[in-house]
């Protein structure tokens, strides 16, 4: 074999392990499952869902999406028309640490480091009716690293806080109008 023809496969196979460990790093965090048994991957896609509602305290720009099951549900009137969300309903909360804006005109706070994903899904045979048949995991987001990790908070830690909304079949954030 000539030696022009040894470099070309050295170098396929170098690009070959290049592109493929490009791939395996820029699906690990579907890879993660949290304490609970949710797995990030159930959430494929999130990054392109609907927006449903935003939110803003000290800390933390949130911006909450949803699936199209749980957007389709909220056209239909849920949770105000009485009926709970429908099992595959999936809505994530998507938190940044803000900062000032130094190239609009004007004051405002623009996501900066992307800080955690809280995640919630629909369904009633895997989670506790106590639950109201959600299932919470959050995974956060190390900026120095790029990794994303599930956080281990306990399973049921989304309701203790969600049960205030138990009513809106646990749902803070209505669909806002446009």
């Amino acid at each position: 074999m000539k030696w022009q023809s040894k470099l070309a496969i050295a170098k396929a196979s170098v690009l070959l392990v290049f592109l493929g460990a490009a791939a395996v790093c820029a699906q690990e965090k579907y890879s993660l499952i949290s304490p609970g048994g949710i797995a990030f991957s159930d959430f494929r896609g999130y990054e392109d869902w609907a927006v449903v509602s935003s939110a803003r305290t000290d800390e933390v720009l949130k911006v909450i999406v949803a699936n199209p099951i749980m957007i389709q549900a909220f056209k239909d009137g849920v949770p105000g028309n009485g009926k709970p969300f429908p099992d595959g309903a999936k809505i994530a909360k998507l938190q940044w640490k803000p900062k000032k804006s130094t190239e609009a005109p004007f004051v405002v706070d623009v996501p900066d480091i992307f800080k955690q994903a809280f995640v919630m899904e629909k369904d009633s045979k895997r989670f506790s009716k106590d639950d109201g048949g959600w299932g919470y995991a959050v995974f956060n987001y190390e900026a120095a690293s790029d990794k994303f990790t599930a956080d281990s908070s306990p399973v049921n830690c989304g309701t203790k806080c969600h049960v205030a909304v138990k009513a809106k079949d646990y749902i803070f954030h209505p669909y806002q109008k446009r």
